[in-house]
């Protein structure tokens, strides 16, 4: 027989600590029926779950012998009587909760929502399979739309929750038959005929049940329509959001226009920040009053971007700081479909398989979170540095050094030539003298030399490395998506 300190002497030595102080097993009791929860349903989660870190796949592990069989592990993923959104729900709360401690009560915190692609392109017969658009592409694949719902404080992503959803009317296979209807996974079933803005509703309602408090709720331009802004606006949120550039009309005295009609009278905003353009309060709809801030597009210098805020006391660039964010899920997805497997580590044509295997693989970002705020955040140092830290520096010492670049500059102008030759050469002297791993972070155009080429990635993925990808500026620096441009545009 396995004794528990055994279980948990197979997982690697970084995630062992977090996993122990989280109290994995402790929600996966609570998750899973007393009656199956035998033990090696806690060996298939403890070895299952963290078999990406061991540098083998699942399939390798199946041969070792202190994993269970192949057949014991497809048991374990197919069964649909295990409330898998309560495991997610409870670890994530718990997370949450200590995560909170760490910062300052007026910190921003926020709810994300976005959604991703789940592809199943090579199958045939898998459950409930369907076609979507992949907006950013235009191509079709097979597969479902993953509606993913994320906690964060601008430092560290949480994701609580999430939806693979299908379609009745793309749809390729039905329903499997014969489940019991009083399940967990019968009730996921009927979940993915739902639309967005329903399930979104009912992921603020749960999250808000879990304990877990924020102030504003962070969407993409899919997301920011009048009903869903008014469901999330009666649970006493705010929403930030990218606002597509359509037909949708807004009210402003008495009449309905476009975007681009609100663009030519919104007023001009005044300030050193030429990137952001201008900012106008209006109606959305009736009952919906808005702020509408036009920022400058990040590779198309004559194009803009619009950004809407229900909270009508934020400045145009509070507004752009909070909705930089949301980028944090775009991170998140890149990890999770990148170094932790999702959608690739199985096969199966069960429903309860791909609900089972996301949820592991958004646990494992969960402990990866935890683990990475705990080596970044000084409070643990010791309670002196408790004392003395308030809250998590929101301005990166990357930022902090191209401030400083700036000023040094605008003092240039403001001297003579001979005293600004001296200042120039000095500062090209103290950045050439830098080393290569700080210019490479350093957004310096003008003073940087030339950089060195960064080398390979490694083929084997060990923990370190999916704890490296999760800082965003290794992540967003060469992207070309148009959430970058605000990004990019808070930088400066």
């Amino acid at each position: 027989m396995i004794e528990q300190k055994q279980l948990l002497d197979q997982l690697p030595k970084e995630i062992k600590p977090a996993f122990q102080e989280l109290k994995v097993l402790k929600h996966l009791n609570a998750a899973v029926s007393k009656r199956s929860l035998a033990l090696p349903v806690r060996i298939c989660f403890a070895s299952f779950s963290f078999c990406c870190f061991a540098r083998r796949t699942s399939f390798e592990s199946f041969k070792g012998e202190t994993f269970p069989g192949k057949d014991t592990v497809y048991r374990f993923l197919n069964h649909s009587g295990y409330a898998w959104r309560r495991f997610l729900l409870s670890l994530s709360s718990e997370t949450v909760r200590r995560v909170r401690k760490l910062t300052s009560a007026h910190r921003e915190t926020v709810f994300i929502f976005d959604d991703s692609m789940f592809e199943r392109n090579r199958s045939k017969a898998v459950e409930m399979l369907a076609r979507f658009k992949d907006h950013a592409t235009g191509a079709y694949y097979k597969g479902f739309r993953m509606l993913t719902m994320g906690w964060s404080d601008g430092h560290s992503f949480i994701p609580m929750d999430f939806a693979l959803l299908s379609s009745t009317k793309s749809g390729i296979t039905g329903m499997m038959e014969g489940i019991d209807k009083r399940s967990a996974g019968y009730k996921r079933r009927l979940e993915a005929f739902f639309s967005a803005p329903q399930v979104i509703a009912a992921m603020l309602d749960r999250a808000i049940q879990s304990g877990v408090s924020a102030s504003f709720v962070l969407m993409d331009s899919w997301f920011t329509h009048a009903p869903l802004i008014q469901e999330v606006m009666r649970r006493g949120l705010y929403v930030i959001g990218m606002v597509k550039n359509d037909n949708k009309r807004y009210i402003v005295g008495g009449q309905r226009i476009c975007l681009k009609a609100l663009y030519a009278v919104a007023p001009r905003v005044e300030g050193k920040n030429r990137n952001i353009l201008r900012l106008i309060r209006t109606d959305q709809a009736p009952g919906i009053p808005v702020t509408v801030v036009f920022v400058r597009h990040r590779s198309m210098k004559n194009e803009w971007l619009a950004i809407l805020s229900t909270d009508l006391t934020l400045s145009a660039q509070e507004i752009i700081r909070i909705y930089r964010i949301r980028w944090e899920i775009e991170v998140f997805f890149k990890c999770a479909k990148s170094l932790l497997r999702l959608q690739k580590e199985f096969q199966g044509r069960s429903y309860d398989l791909l609900v089972s295997h996301t949820t592991i693989v958004f646990s494992r970002y969960i402990l990866l979170a935890w683990q990475h705020r705990q080596s970044t955040n000084q409070r643990f140092f010791g309670g002196l540095f408790y004392l003395l830290c308030d809250e998590v520096d929101t301005l990166d010492w990357a930022v902090a050094l191209q401030q400083l670049v700036e000023v040094m500059n605008e003092i240039v102008t403001q001297v003579g030539k001979k005293l600004s030759a001296m200042i120039k050469s000095q500062l090209q002297h103290w950045i050439s003298a830098l080393p290569s791993y700080i210019k490479d972070y350093l957004p310096i155009s003008c003073w940087s030399s030339r950089r060195e080429p960064r080398s390979s990635r490694p083929s084997q993925i060990r923990t370190s490395d999916c704890l490296t990808i999760m800082k965003i500026d290794d992540l967003c620096r060469n992207s070309t998506s148009k959430e970058m441009s605000v990004y990019a545009l808070y930088r400066r």
